[in-house]
């Protein structure tokens, strides 16, 4: 959205400054999400009376009508009008939120991906099948709908005329790319394609479903010699019973194999993951259970959730909703072993060298990321940003590798 408002020559400022236009993308994933959405829209108007303020995204696309009667919200627009948001603003249409569940195909911004650093993160599919029974998302994004390959190539490939080295490939469920197109096309390809154009040299890839990581897929995959070795496997529980309520497609065994395929397939690899603790019914032998299988896998880092009853989902009218202090209390206990996990993780990089895409400058540093997406920082005596450089690492500190550049 900030690229089409580029290329119309409007000007952009932060969001803290005074605007014209304020324009406010949204989440809906829990309840608290929307309340946050509300706030903002009200902090922006205070800021210019007059200016116009644009609400989009997944808020606007299930509670259009709820935002219609917030006063100080001028226009509503939905998921699929994104692409047109200029368009839309200058002819001031109040609202415009068509049905995504009808969207048969990818939309198209028309525009290059909008970048100011080292990277870009590339959108190559939107919506999602799964229908996990805490999760409103599949509502607001609807079904699977995939960008062409070519399309995708096209566009990677002007950003790597650009001097951008690596790409973030993303989506709402990326793991399911191509199962619209009904002709054998999925995540591999894309992959295969993306590895073969020239000037990127990292590919890393967002959030996957587990399933995705087969034999047959990793065979493929550990010939692209650009693909980073950083996976990140959304979990949400360690427990079986607790995984079938929530509709996960498998079972902690079956992740337990997924692990090891790709710890034999990628040395260095970093795994990550998401964890919902205090889901509706987990008794206490479940989240000991869930406990365990973590202390078991040791994921480099885990992002602790703790449930959120959503609205229309299937999970808020479950029983057995938990109680707000056991929530924090599990969370606390998960954090504390993600804590340990990482840091055990980044000590074993000490005394080693390895290849640093160097990103920005903080402070007296400047900061980059390893292929297996580590954080180094190195002192900011040299001007090598957007550069990859060996760096000797020295020391763990403040959830970063500290060391040199040899």
């Amino acid at each position: 959205m900030i690229q089409k408002f580029i290329e119309e020559n409007y000007e952009i400022v932060d969001f803290e400054d005074k605007a014209d236009i304020y324009i406010i993308n949204t989440c809906t994933v829990t309840n608290m999400s929307d309340k946050k959405s509300r706030q903002i829209i009200r902090r922006a108007k205070h800021k210019n009376k007059n200016a116009i303020l644009v609400v989009v995204g997944c808020y606007a696309q299930v509670a259009k009508d709820k935002l219609e009667k917030i006063e100080e919200v001028d226009i509503v627009l939905g998921n699929n009008e994104k692409s047109n948001i200029v368009k839309c603003i200058e002819q001031y249409e109040k609202t415009l939120v068509t049905d995504v569940m009808q969207q048969k195909e990818f939309v198209e911004f028309g525009c290059t991906t909008y970048t100011d650093k080292t990277r870009a993160v590339i959108k190559v599919q939107d919506g999602c099948d799964r229908f996990c029974s805490y999760c409103i998302i599949p509502y607001a994004r609807g079904r699977v709908r995939s960008r062409k390959i070519e399309n995708i190539v096209e566009e990677i490939s002007q950003i790597a005329a650009n001097g951008i080295k690596e790409v973030v490939i993303t989506g709402i469920h990326i793991a399911s790319f191509g199962r619209d197109f009904k002709d054998g096309t999925s995540l591999i390809d894309l992959l295969e394609a993306i590895n073969k154009i020239d000037g990127i040299e990292r590919i890393r890839l967002g959030s996957l479903e587990p399933t995705i990581i087969t034999e047959e897929f990793l065979a493929r995959l550990t010939k692209l010699e650009k693909i980073c070795d950083h996976f990140h496997l959304s979990l949400q529980s360690g427990c079986d019973e607790t995984l079938k309520r929530m509709n996960r497609k498998y079972t902690t065994q079956e992740f337990e194999h997924i692990v090891n395929l790709l710890r034999n397939a990628y040395p260095e690899v970093a795994l990550t993951t998401d964890i919902i603790v205090g889901f509706p019914g987990e008794t206490e032998k479940e989240f000991k259970s869930t406990y365990n299988f973590l202390s078991k896998i040791k994921f480099m880092k885990m992002h602790i959730f703790k449930y959120s009853q959503r609205n229309g989902t299937k999970a808020a009218i479950m029983e057995n909703q938990i109680d707000g202090n056991k929530k924090e209390e599990r969370s606390n206990i998960l954090i504390e072993l993600s804590d340990k996990n990482e840091k055990e993780f980044m000590e074993n990089y000490i005394g080693k060298e390895v290849p640093v895409l160097f990103e920005q400058i903080i402070g007296e540093n400047i900061e980059g990321h390893t292929k297996n997406y580590i954080t180094v920082k190195v002192p900011k005596n040299e001007a090598v940003d957007n550069e990859i450089k060996t760096v000797k690492i020295n020391k763990f500190e403040n959830l970063a590798l500290i060391g040199e550049i040899i």
